[in-house]
Parts: C-alpha cells; sequence; structure tokens
C-alpha cells in the first residue's frame, strides 16, 4: 500500500492513492478549512472499513437493509501535544425489516474480527459501538479484536 501527500498551500495536503485523491486541511489560523482533517478522516476510514463489512455481512445474511448510517465521536486529549483520541463512540443506524440480531451479529463481527482499521486503532483507544434498528437501540459493544502474532 502506497499513499503520495503534497502540500499545496498553508498546511492543506493532497494525498494519491492509486487514481484518488483526497485533500486535508485543518481550521483557522493556520488552515483555511478547505477539506476534513486528518483526525476526521480517520474516524471517516473507521466508518467506511467497519460499513463495507457489515453491509457485505447482511448481504450474505440475507437482510433487507433499507438505510444505513455510522456516526462517529471521537474525544480528544487536552493541556498539550500531540492531541489524540481518548475514545471513539460509534453509532451504527440502519432501516429495515431485518432481524435484530443479524444485524448485531453482523457489527460484531466486524468490529471483533474483520475490520483492520477499527483493529489498529482499538490498540491504542477504546472504540465503543451502539447499534440502532428503526430507531430502537438493539445492543452495544466495544471493539475487541485478538492481537495478531502474540
Amino acid at each position: 500500500m502506497k499513499v503520495l501527500c503534497t502540500w499545496t498551500e498553508k498546511v492543506a495536503f493532497l494525498a494519491q492513492a492509486n487514481s484518488h485523491q483526497i485533500k486535508m486541511d485543518t481550521t483557522g489560523p493556520i488552515g483555511s478549512d478547505s477539506a476534513p482533517t486528518p483526525k476526521q478522516l480517520v474516524l471517516s476510514a473507521v466508518c467506511g472499513c467497519t460499513g463495507m463489512d457489515v453491509v457485505s455481512l447482511l448481504k450474505k445474511f440475507k437482510q433487507p437493509m433499507e438505510t444505513f448510517q455510522i456516526e462517529a465521536e471521537a474525544s480528544v486529549t487536552e493541556g498539550g501535544h500531540p492531541v489524540v483520541f481518548k475514545e471513539v463512540n460509534l453509532v451504527f443506524k440502519f432501516t429495515g425489516a431485518m432481524e435484530s440480531s443479524k444485524v448485531m451479529e453482523a457489527v460484531t463481527l466486524s468490529q471483533t474480527k474483520y475490520c483492520s482499521i477499527s483493529a489498529m486503532l482499538s490498540k491504542a483507544v477504546p472504540i465503543l459501538y451502539k447499534v440502532e434498528l428503526n430507531n430502537e437501540n438493539i445492543g452495544a459493544g466495544q471493539a475487541l479484536f485478538n492481537k495478531q502474532g502474540e
């Protein structure tokens, strides 16, 4: 895996991954607030990774998903640098005529076995999640992965 990041202006960068580009920036006064921050992209990566797992699993489980969103929020350290995540909270929101047990199974498998971004990040910070189906809370958990190679 390889990415090339090129400085564009102030503190903004353009990341090139294969034929795709992603801009990164930060807020003022040092940035222009023209793109997500690197930490926002890390949260987005968690959502994208686990979301892809969950969609694939729900299709495998033949569950008729109508809509799916993941809200991600991270608390950060204060009082010095580096400013890092203290805790990540994910809320998986689904609609559709699905079995709650299958939805929970898909999310749990993603957060304990498949999502490589959660696996890496959970070594440094707790990742907690809640799952909602048709606006009802159906469960919660924490990303827990076996440490590979140990």
